[in-house]
């Protein structure tokens, strides 16, 4: 495994305006390692992320990838979102290949690498297929090859399977840890689904309401290959028990920032206790 990825968020913080929407964030994630980020709506996920793509830079503090500050965006970092940002007028294979193209790689070597990513992905039998041909989980799973084609240090992944239906979603997860399994890369990921976060990852931050802030670092200890049959487990319950009561907290806590002490009072008369489960 490589000794390169190694992102390092050193008390970040940041505000648009009057608002703060991150506060003295720290976290890091190692050489290969898959790392998610969990909060409520609003909390500063996605900033945190585009920091490290280089999209954004903080009001303080810094991110650094294998020691150097982040300033801008680059190759050592593929990001996909939860958009699909494929060009419409090229094929599968041309959109895995435009990355190595602008990198000066002849076409004989982009077209093997591009063909041996989507091997990997289950896909090289609609290289030839355009983008409105596909399902939105292989439009996805093109963009993910994509982002891998040029060989990065480092994945940036922003909710990506969030406008997936769940039969997809669960499929898509399996694809992505069998592909990290292989090529070992660093991944943050950035996820509101709790079992999701748990099912792909070594670590899971939990983040406070705006502004957002670590509110518990938690180690994964399920063994690897990860199997859809793990999440019957007692030990994935008791994860996703303890990430829910967490998420719930923070969740209230921005809840009772917009409505006020009174509104959430009234809100918690007319729900229950567990219609604000259900929120939550």
């Amino acid at each position: 495994m490589s000794d390169s990825g190694h992102i390092e968020i050193r008390d970040v913080s940041v505000r648009f305006g009057a608002t703060e929407a991150v506060s003295g964030v720290s976290l890091e994630v190692k050489p290969g390692d898959f790392v998610s980020v969990i909060g409520p709506s609003g909390c500063g996920k996605s900033t945190l992320l585009n920091i490290v793509a280089g999209f954004l830079r903080p009001s303080v503090g810094e991110a650094r990838l294998d020691g150097a500050v982040i300033g801008r965006p680059g190759a050592d970092r593929g990001v996909v979102f939860q958009q699909y940002s494929l060009f419409p007028w090229m094929t599968v294979r041309r959109n895995v290949e435009f990355g190595l193209k602008m990198q000066g790689l002849g076409a004989n070597a982009r077209e093997s690498a591009a063909r041996t990513l989507l091997g990997m992905a289950g896909l090289l039998a609609f290289e030839n297929h355009y983008p409105d041909q596909l399902s939105g989980g292989m439009k996805q799973r093109v963009g993910i090859v994509r982002a891998l084609a040029t060989s990065p240090q480092v994945l940036l992944m922003d909710e990506p399977f969030g406008a997936l239906d769940s039969q997809t979603r669960t499929v898509m997860q399996e694809i992505l840890t069998n592909m990290w399994q292989q090529l070992r890369l660093s991944v943050l990921f950035i996820t509101h689904d709790i079992e999701e976060a748990i099912f792909l990852s070594e670590k899971v931050y939990v983040m406070t309401a705006r502004p957002g802030r670590i509110k518990a670092e938690i180690a994964i200890p399920l063994p690897r290959p990860r199997t859809p049959d793990m999440m019957a487990t007692p030990t994935f319950h008791a994860l996703v028990r303890q990430l829910k009561a967490l998420i719930r907290e923070e969740s209230l806590a921005a809840m009772g920032g917009e409505l006020g002490s009174t509104g959430l009072q009234g809100l918690d008369h007319h729900l229950g206790r567990e219609g604000l489960k259900a929120l939550t």
